[in-house]
């Protein structure tokens, strides 16, 4: 019996994870959300982090109902993500390891996505789509490593949707994705606008460019409305994403999808990805913004993953790194 906790603060969300053996037993977390039309700063993320990091540890032990000499080893978000609420969330996580005694281990982000989406789905060797405000990347396992197929060559799914809702000044609660996946399903007019596969990778910055602009003359021009707009920005980018997901599954004779990170909560991608994989007779394999928006247990479970195969992070590495490649991690628990 291995029990694992796991600390997230990457972006805007900060969570804690209990996991024990494969079972979730807790994952409070709390999102820091800002005014229409704002981003968030890495500064006042941290602020927010570091007010309710321990209100939400307290959280999870109570509701997991485990005391601290139970845990087995402590996990934390090693990287990628924001400096600023990285270190504070990290802070606190090598502060409770030496408090309880406890091994300490440095998870990657999108290993934790991933590890998560494989035990809540069931999945056995997917091809990996990884869409977040971050990161933006086709995965698939081979020889010990998680190998990036493609990925976008500048901004991420997510930011290209996070900036978009800025320009409409679409609300950020409960997340600006998510309001415009509402809209977008009342969206009539499809608007043409740039498709940018590059090889294996995607594009998204120029498509922002070209939409921003054609959101201040046609709005003004009443051609369209801010529904058309938001549906053409989906019906776009997530059609380039599903091209690159199917090229890197024939490349690896796979017959299963996994869509982990916060954007892979979109119905509308889900369902696009199924028709995909039916007409492959693959299988889809998705989660609910329980497990796909960033949250504490996605770190525990990996940090579960990592332990059991006998690796820990020493004090002395317990850093963290804004740009840690998911393909630079040994994944020493598969075969």
């Amino acid at each position: 019996m291995t029990i694992v906790i796991g600390f997230e603060g990457s972006a805007n969300k900060v969570g804690v994870g209990i996991v024990k053996d494969g079972v979730v037993l807790a994952n409070p977390r709390r999102t820091y959300i800002t005014p229409p039309g704002q981003g968030f700063m890495p500064s006042d993320t941290a602020k927010h982090h570091q007010a309710c990091v321990l209100d939400v540890l307290q959280e999870a032990l109570e509701e997991a109902c485990i005391r601290p000499e139970d845990i087995d080893c402590v996990s934390y978000t090693k990287g990628p993500g924001m400096g600023a609420p990285l270190v504070s969330v990290a802070v606190v996580a090598r502060t409770v390891a030496q408090l309880w005694n406890k091994p300490l281990l440095g998870v990657n982000h999108c290993i934790g996505h991933i590890e998560m989406g494989r035990l809540i789905t069931g999945a056995k060797n997917p091809t990996v789509l990884y869409v977040s405000g971050g990161n933006t990347q086709v995965i698939a396992y081979s020889e010990h490593r998680y190998r990036i197929f493609g990925e976008t060559i500048d901004i991420a799914v997510g930011n290209c949707l996070d900036r978009f809702a800025r320009v409409l000044k679409i609300s950020n609660d409960p997340s600006p994705g998510y309001n415009i996946e509402q809209m977008a399903k009342r969206g009539k007019k499809f608007i043409e606008l740039p498709y940018t596969v590059k090889g294996m990778d995607v594009s998204f910055s120029g498509i922002l460019s070209y939409i921003e602009d054609a959101a201040h003359k046609m709005l003004k021009a009443e051609e369209c409305t801010p529904e058309d707009l938001c549906f053409s920005l989906q019906e776009t980018i997530f059609a380039m994403l599903v091209e690159i997901t199917e090229r890197a599954m024939a490349h690896c004779n796979s017959q299963e999808v996994l869509i982990v990170g916060g954007v892979g909560c979109n119905v509308r991608l889900q369902e696009m990805m199924e028709v995909m994989c039916n007409e492959r007779g693959a299988k889809l394999f998705a989660t609910d913004e329980r497990f796909c928006i960033d949250n504490g247990a996605m770190i525990a479970q990996a940090g579960w993953e990592m332990f059991r195969s006998g690796v820990t992070t020493t004090l002395d590495q317990s850093w963290i790194t804004q740009r840690y490649r998911t393909d630079e991690v040994e994944v020493t628990w598969r075969d």
